[in-house]
């Protein structure tokens, strides 16, 4: 308090102005008196903050492994597949539909796989009623190039292999057939005979209808299991600037006399579309986030009004010696901010954690956007004020006599 003179000359009392760092020593004293309440309404702010910054953690690291994945395969990769006519009748791509899209200037590298009426065993004493879900495509040489497609075991087909019956399985059809390596020894029954298994696939994430196929030979599946020789997906490469001008001649140029019987897609983009898919969950869980940071405010206030009902006293005797409205509101004010920012600090390192060990787990990249993580503090300090705001004022409005005859 300060000493001033008044305008009558009689001297009168000026209360003190509270310095920032005066305003945190005062509000930190008061949740010092109290550890247990306080550590209890801070863990419920945390755990809101970390809901909210793991789902987006979590949502950002998946997302940069998609690219990363993405920068990785190519998104260049197009597929051209034969579609219906104007009679709702399948129709087939030209035999030529191979070597014609192979003529457009900007494309790089072009396969192509055709289907086979054939079902695959792991041997001859399975009835024949009974199917894996397992198809059985010709391949052409070239393919595993085109489509980014390596060899966990064994061999990819060659000139001489493509016209044996020998195949290659894919991850999945190989799983199923309980093949966990490509040798000499290691034969399936495979369209009424057998059949060498010469490689097993990794799976190939821009053409997941390989990892469910046994792929065999152009040449041998011509001549031994009836294949007509349509291609039924045609892969192809091209210059990632000339893509969108690739894409809208393919349908042309592998059908010229029907082209709208053609349909052409991009790989890359069903990956995509799976992550706008998730954005949808992840929308739910941050809805949960909220709720729960909801409640750890409804925390925070609860133990706010407590502290106004416990220490009448304290606030009686203060009014007393001078302290104003003003302050007193100041006072838990700051309080409730400091119990709040002390959640949402906890939050933000506990939301990092949960993030990490996830991403890890998944051997994703661990990202977690700078702008969530200030955005989580600032909630806390948004709801800190809000639950402390009616505290402070039911606070200042307490006078001296009622505070101290309160106790």
């Amino acid at each position: 308090m300060a000493i001033v003179t008044g305008a009558a000359g009689r001297p009168g009392l000026v209360p003190a102005r509270l310095r920032p760092r005066d305003v945190l020593r005062v509000g930190g004293a008061g949740l010092r008196t109290r550890p247990l309440r306080v550590f209890l309404s801070a863990v419920g702010i945390a755990i809101g903050i970390a809901a909210m910054l793991s789902v987006v953690g979590i949502s950002t690291s998946s997302r940069e492994n998609l690219n990363r994945q993405l920068t990785a395969l190519g998104t260049n990769l197009l597929t051209v597949g034969p579609g219906q006519s104007l009679f709702g009748e399948e129709s087939h791509l030209p035999e030529d539909a191979i070597d014609m899209i192979g003529r457009i200037a900007p494309v790089e590298s072009v396969s192509a796989v055709g289907n086979v009426d054939a079902r695959v065993y792991r041997n001859d004493h399975i009835p024949s009623g009974e199917s894996g879900g397992i198809g059985i495509r010709a391949a052409r040489i070239d393919l595993p190039a085109t489509v980014g497609a390596t060899v966990a075991s064994g061999a990819w087909l060659n000139d001489g292999t493509a016209g044996y019956p020998a195949v290659v399985l894919g991850a999945t059809a190989a799983d199923r057939l309980g093949v966990g390596l490509a040798g000499p020894q290691v034969q399936v029954w495979l369209g009424g005979r057998w059949f060498t298994v010469v490689g097993v696939l990794t799976p190939v994430p821009l053409a997941p209808e390989l990892d469910s196929a046994a792929l065999v030979g152009w040449p041998v599946a011509e001549s031994l299991l009836g294949f007509d020789g349509y291609a039924t997906t045609v892969y192809t490469r091209s210059r990632e600037d000339a893509v969108p001008d690739v894409r809208a001649v393919l349908a042309a140029t592998a059908n010229p006399e029907a082209p709208n019987e053609v349909e052409v897609s991009r790989p890359s983009d069903a990956l995509a579309a799976k992550q706008a898919t998730d954005a949808t969950l992840n929308g739910l869980l941050l809805g949960l986030g909220a709720v729960a940071l909801l409640v750890g405010g409804v925390g925070v206030a609860n133990t706010m009004v407590i502290s106004v009902l416990e220490r009448r006293a304290e606030i009686g005797l203060r009014r007393s010696l001078g302290a104003t409205r003003g302050q007193i509101r100041l006072q838990f004010l700051a309080e409730s901010l400091l119990l709040s920012a002390l959640g949402g600090a906890g939050g933000v390192l506990l939301g990092i954690v949960v993030t990490g060990i996830y991403a890890s787990t998944q051997h994703w990249p661990t990202v977690v956007p700078a702008w969530a993580m200030a955005g989580g503090v600032l909630a806390t300090l948004l709801i800190g004020a809000v639950a402390g705001l009616y505290p402070a004022v039911r606070a200042s409005r307490l006078s001296p006599t009622e505070a101290l005859a309160g106790q």
